[in-house]
């Protein structure tokens, strides 16, 4: 059974860090990609990073980039998020996800694309404020 489990939200101040985790079970990163999903009360759900399988490949939003950090340890079958400098916007629910597609995601931003995905977590809250 596939299952994805999200870790390691919380409150934190402006500026702060936080680390979350997505332990899998039911399948190995060698053959998917994972992705992480971001979303704010009456927002969309977008697209903030996610790392191919393939050729570990990272891909950010613009609006994370230079203070996240994606990372996978295989042998834990675990996906982190690492964020830095965190700010009130980055308030919101975050979800891992699978796409057994595995990248990489050579033409534009398919990778942000929730449809790409075929797993999807329950989600862990992260609130930035003071």
């Amino acid at each position: 059974q596939v299952q994805l489990v999200e870790s390691g939200g919380g409150l934190v101040q402006p500026g702060g860090s936080l680390r979350l985790s997505c332990a899998v079970s039911g399948f190995t990163l060698d053959y998917y990609a994972i992705g992480w999903f971001r979303q704010a009360p009456g927002k969309e759900r977008e697209g903030v990073s996610c790392i191919s399988s393939s050729d570990g490949s990272t891909y950010y939003a613009d609006s994370v980039k230079g203070r996240f950090t994606i990372s996978r340890d295989n042998a834990k079958n675990t996906v982190y998020l690492q964020m830095n400098s965190l700010k009130p916007e980055d308030t919101a629910v975050y979800y891992c996800a699978a796409d057994r597609n595995g990248g990489p995601y050579p033409y534009g931003s398919r990778w942000s694309e929730t449809y790409e995905y075929d797993y999807w977590g329950q989600g862990t809250q992260v609130t930035v404020s003071l």
